[in-house]
C-alpha cells in the first residue's frame, strides 16, 4: 500500500463508523479525535476494523501513534507495505 492509499483506507473507516464525518478542511497533522469528534470507542472501532480488514494487531501503547492522518500513515506504512 502506498501513503495515499493507507490515508484513503483511514477515511474509509472513519466514514464507516460516522456516515456524517465531514472531512472537508481535515488537518493531517492535527489529532483525528479533535477534528471529527471521534470518541474513545470510535478509535477503538478504528482500530479493530484495521485488525479485521488486514490482520493488524497494534498495541495499545502505539494508540498515540495512530492521533493524526499523517502519524496514521507513518505508523502503518511499513506494516502494510505488501498489503
Amino acid at each position: 500500500m502506498t501513503q495515499e492509499d493507507i490515508k484513503n483506507l483511514i477515511l474509509e473507516i472513519i466514514e464507516d463508523i460516522d456516515d456524517e464525518a465531514d472531512f472537508a478542511g481535515l488537518d493531517p497533522d492535527q489529532p483525528l479525535r479533535d477534528q471529527l469528534d471521534l470518541d474513545s470507542m470510535d478509535f477503538l472501532d478504528i482500530v479493530m476494523e484495521l485488525r479485521k480488514r488486514h490482520k493488524l494487531q497494534i498495541p495499545e501503547e502505539d494508540y498515540p501513534q495512530l492521533a493524526t492522518l499523517n502519524s496514521c500513515v507513518a505508523y502503518l506504512l511499513p506494516l502494510l507495505k505488501n498489503a
